[in-house]
């Protein structure tokens, strides 16, 4: 008889993957990879815009259907999240969407996914941190009668230089991006954001509500299928 320890080992060899499948596994997400089996080679690539859909593929859809609440409680993180991320807040939106959830399901008995909350913050990032602090500058200026101050594209850019690397870790950038948001173009920004937050919370909430039932739905209709057509 095989000892306990020998069987113990022989029965989590078996769950490894083989240097084929990691290969595939990592060549599906990351890619290019070079994986094969014996003579058998094949390389598999990926362009940067398509690695860039795969990563929003991975961190934001994913989640949305390996969600086990209500498809309303997972709506309601993406809509936290989204109307988080569509102010300029970039560096601190995940603690204050962490802190969020912890205010409101103290003192108000509200809840929402905090998971999915934290994912989506995520569309507002270094690269779409410029075109949306423009956007919300401009929307601000315009609703405070600003019209004959509206800058250039250019000249709001070097106006912003650096808020980019604004994070809870760095106290002497975020001082500067406070004092900036009280003083100078933020205060704009902080306003003209406002209903951008609103129609993009509300616009993720109907959508992601509806994507996570239908996913929901097609997903029992094919276990039932399955079910159906299995002899018994």
């Amino acid at each position: 008889m095989p000892s306990s320890h020998f069987r113990t080992r022989r029965i989590l060899s078996r769950k490894r993957k083989s240097p084929l499948e990691f290969g595939v596994a990592r060549a599906h997400i990351f890619g290019p990879v070079k994986y094969g089996f014996g003579d058998l080679v094949q390389i598999r690539k990926f362009s940067l815009w398509q690695r860039f859909l795969r990563m929003l593929r991975y961190r934001l859809v994913i989640p949305l259907k390996r969600s086990r609440h209500e498809p309303e409680h997972t709506a309601r993180g993406v809509m936290v999240g989204v109307a988080w991320a569509m102010t300029p807040t970039v560096g601190i939106q995940m603690p204050i969407v962490f802190a969020n959830w912890i205010v409101i399901r103290k003192f108000f008995g509200w809840d929402f996914h905090l998971v999915n909350g934290l994912a989506w913050t995520w569309i507002s990032n270094v690269l779409t941190l410029p075109p949306l602090y423009y956007l919300f500058f401009l929307t601000g200026q315009l609703l405070l009668g600003r019209t004959g101050d509206l800058a250039g594209y250019g000249v709001f850019l070097s106006l912003i230089d650096g808020w980019q690397n604004v994070s809870l870790s760095d106290l002497g950038t975020t001082a500067g991006w406070f004092g900036t948001i009280l003083t100078g173009p933020g205060a704009s920004m902080m306003i003209g954001c406002v209903p951008w937050a609103i129609l993009s919370g509300w616009i993720s909430y109907v959508w992601s509500l509806a994507f996570v039932r239908r996913y929901r739905a097609r997903k029992a209709a094919g276990r039932l299928a399955k079910s159906l057509s299995t002899p018994r």
